[in-house]
């Protein structure tokens, strides 16, 4: 019996032993959340607050176009969780089932989200997509570079700014600038007024310094040239660094443009997901990443909380007089390769 005892205590000795090595071998997997979003559109300590409070490690990647994020996402060699995509690229991807359904008892924060930013016509039951910032694009020029009134698209145009002016490095912005200039719609399909909105920006091509998209922040800042396309929010920044710089919307009108974070369809965390959209719509959480980006929120919540410059700044939150002339993006769906050859054909220039 004390043999039996014995040889019991070892086997039982071993098996502990055996136990806490593979358990010391083997640490518990941590749960991983794929962010996908555009450059320099998040304040980075947000992530670290998301991660410490709820044991979540976030994988956080950028792009720096509507249109690369949707082929990276439609290749199907991506698994993310959640991306940030703009107006009319969420009712494409809408349309090509490429979204997740939200489950809004996940998002208790969507209350604080105004409710002119809810079921506009790219999500129109606001069933895919939670807004996450808002805005225009515009001309942001050095003043003491430019003398004259800066009223109009045209001066993009004037060549006595040859290699002065920054473009956007879009297709899609950039031919609807020219489109607007000439009195179209941004949203044209009228292969006339492509072919036309082509031949003024090779026209222009001479002219322009660059084109780029976050890289224009570094030019201005430095005063390397005198004028910029910029979405409203860059600018909001730029003013701050160098007074300067000023920012108008043109009078023949602009882009209004809502980004909004959704679920791509076959997302492996969806609560998770769910959960860091959530996470983000807290007013606290969205002041925060409205004071890093200088972009407009959409949460009425946060904007109470914002400084009274901040509310006020005709650049971030244009006059509803001057956004009645703005136009949001709509999906062109085939007749999106119109535009795609005449950008290829500015390009090759």
């Amino acid at each position: 019996m004390k043999l039996f005892k014995k040889a019991s205590s070892i086997i039982m000795a071993s098996i502990l032993i055996l136990t806490v090595a593979v358990g010391c071998g083997q640490k518990k997997q941590e749960k991983v959340l794929n962010v996908y979003n555009w450059g320099d559109y998040i304040d980075e300590s947000v992530i670290k607050d998301f991660e410490k409070e709820y044991g979540i490690k976030v994988k956080y990647e950028t792009y720096d176009t509507n249109e690369s994020m949707y082929t990276k996402i439609k290749s199907g060699g991506s698994s993310y969780d959640v991306c940030i995509p703009s107006d009319y690229m969420i009712k494409k991807m809408i349309n090509e089932n490429m979204l997740e359904k939200l489950d809004f008892n996940n998002i208790p924060n969507y209350k604080n989200i105004q409710e002119k930013f809810k079921n506009l016509a790219f999500d129109p039951k606001s069933e895919y997509s939670v807004p996450y910032m808002w805005g225009t694009f515009g001309i942001v020029y050095n003043s003491k570079m430019v003398k004259e009134p800066v009223d109009s698209w045209n001066i993009l145009w004037d060549n006595k700014y040859k290699g002065e002016i920054v473009m956007f490095n879009s297709l899609r912005d950039t031919i609807a600038i020219s489109l607007k200039r000439l009195g179209y719609s941004m949203n044209s399909i009228n292969p006339k007024e492509i072919e036309e909105a082509k031949k003024e920006l090779i026209k222009q091509k001479p002219l322009v310094r660059a084109y780029v998209v976050d890289e224009v922040k570094d030019i201005m800042r430095q005063g390397e040239a005198a004028m910029a396309v910029v979405w409203a929010g860059d600018a909001v920044t730029l003013i701050k660094e160098n007074p300067d710089l000023k920012y108008v919307i043109p009078k023949e009108g602009s882009n209004i443009w809502f980004d909004n974070m959704v679920i791509p369809k076959g997302c492996k965390n969806k609560k998770e997901a769910e959960l860091f959209i959530d996470f983000m719509t807290r007013a606290e959480i969205s002041k925060k990443n409205v004071e890093y980006i200088g972009y407009s929120t959409p949460n009425k919540e946060a904007f109470k909380m914002l400084d009274e410059g901040t509310r006020n700044n005709k650049a971030a939150y244009p006059d509803d007089a001057l956004l009645k002339k703005c136009e949001v993006f709509i999906d062109l769906g085939e007749n999106i390769k119109t535009y795609d050859k005449a950008w290829t054909e500015i390009i090759a220039k």
